[in-house]
């Protein structure tokens, strides 16, 4: 049984899909050359992605490749010129064919001073059109350089930014980007603000959504009143198209640029259904700590010890939940009545990498990864969508791996300082007691 239609599907007038917008270019530092139009677009069909973030559109060179290899198909959306240059991943593997649409999108790395403080702040462009596109290359490279990494630094103020855009694209809208991390962000530990209206000043009004990021969820951010009226994105930030969807949009509105910008506007669940989140403990800045020396503290220790190392007596790099607790003005979320659905999700790589012990890149997992998805379609479609029951023929083993997970039963070691945290879903010997066996996930 397939469930990989979950990617696309016509609901009346409205279409529900998923959206990955904040993806990096192969002229991104660290970044796989496998991340090209085509490759990004075959990891989509196999994670049921229907619209991805082109990434780096600022970059003259990539500027150039997306010029080139996509053509307008729904209003402010793209598609590849030639889609028969789909490259999946897998083969073997049965996709929904639905279309793989592309938005214009790029990430700027501000940096400058403000009230006597150097400020870091990384901030999302989007735009409808090329020729948008177009002038705001113009104008950022008259500023900077934007040659030399695919994430250019400006050193520009994040609401001077935000005003060239409202000048070069009217229809464009800018989303403030992981917006917790510690070191690049908007309201970062080491460099960033306590409001959006102090970053964005008088055009504070044209921010409606910011990007969570992989260290915090919307139940941290619903404990600031602050962000009551921005809708609260998630995407991947990839660097590789295998990691495309670790965090994911959901919609229900009309597939084009203009209806996805107005359902995060509207911030209501109506349109704008949901996002498909890390756990945050396994974002790599969710605590405080000192990697260097393997120092993990949680808010109150960190707190207690004045956010000062035990072991070697410097600062330690606060994390997004002790920052998210100094802004924070409730003890508990609040979500209204018609807020976003949230789904917090490990994923499938990591997922199976536990049930085999072995690494999520590793030959046996992607094998096990492949043969999952041929017998469900998509890998959203699987741990969405896909009945407990169904599962449980194919793998009994699987089947309460991601029971628990849909259920939020599992355990958290939080990540801190730069290193990424670890998620299970069983405890140390937990699948031989229980008598579960990889079983089919081991067939070659």
């Amino acid at each position: 049984m397939h469930y990989s239609m979950g990617a696309f599907f016509l609901i009346g007038a409205f279409v529900e899909y998923r959206a990955d917008l904040h993806i990096h270019s192969p002229y991104s530092r660290a970044t796989s050359p496998e991340s090209t139009m085509a490759g990004l677009a075959g990891w989509a069909r196999v994670k049921g992605i229907a619209v991805v973030g082109t990434g780096d559109f600022t970059h003259p060179a990539w500027f150039r490749q997306v010029s080139e290899n996509l053509e307008p198909a729904e209003p402010g959306l793209f598609r590849l010129k030639h889609e028969e240059s789909i490259r999946l991943p897998f083969p073997g593997v049965i996709t929904d064919d639905g279309p793989v649409r592309f938005m214009l999108s790029a990430e700027i790395s501000c940096i400058y001073k403000r009230h006597g403080r150097v400020r870091k702040v990384h901030n999302l462009l989007y735009v409808p059109d090329m020729a948008s596109a177009a002038r705001l290359n113009q104008r950022l490279a008259a500023i900077g350089n934007i040659v030399s990494d695919g994430r250019p630094i400006l050193g520009l103020d994040s609401r001077d930014l935000l005003e060239i855009l409202l000048d070069e694209a009217p229809e464009g809208f800018l989303v403030p980007a992981h917006a917790w991390t510690p070191w690049f962000s908007l309201f970062g530990s080491k460099s960033g603000f306590d409001s959006i209206e102090e970053c964005f000043g008088d055009l504070s009004s044209h921010i409606f959504a910011i990007e969570t990021g992989l260290s915090s969820d919307p139940d941290m951010n619903r404990r600031v009143s602050g962000l009551d009226r921005m809708a609260l994105i998630s995407n991947s930030d990839c660097h590789s198209p295998s990691k495309l969807g670790r965090e994911v949009n959901l919609f229900s509105t009309g597939l084009d640029y203009f209806s996805l910008r107005d359902a995060l506007r509207g911030n209501c669940r109506e349109t704008f259904r949901g996002t498909v989140e890390f756990f945050p403990e396994e974002g790599k800045y969710h605590a405080d700590g000192h990697r260097e020396c393997g120092v993990r503290l949680d808010a109150a220790e960190s707190r207690a010890r004045r956010g000062i190392c035990p072991v070697c007596d410097r600062p330690l790099t606060i994390g997004v939940m002790s920052r998210v607790l100094e802004l924070a003005d409730r003890s508990e979320p609040f979500f209204p009545g018609d807020a976003p659905e949230v789904f917090s999700l490990v994923p499938l790589p990591e997922l199976l990498g536990e049930l085999l012990d072995a690494g999520p890149s590793t030959k046996g997992v992607t094998a096990a990864y492949q043969r999952v998805l041929c017998e469900f379609g998509s890998e959203f479609g699987l741990l969405l969508q896909a009945p407990l029951e169904e599962i449980g023929h194919f793998s009994p083993l699987l089947a309460e791996a991601v029971r628990r997970m849909r259920q939020r039963e599992v355990l958290r070691c939080p990540g801190f300082d730069g290193q990424y945290g670890v998620i299970r879903v069983f405890a140390e010997g937990e699948q031989a007691r229980l008598g579960l066996e990889a079983g089919i996930l081991l067939k070659r």
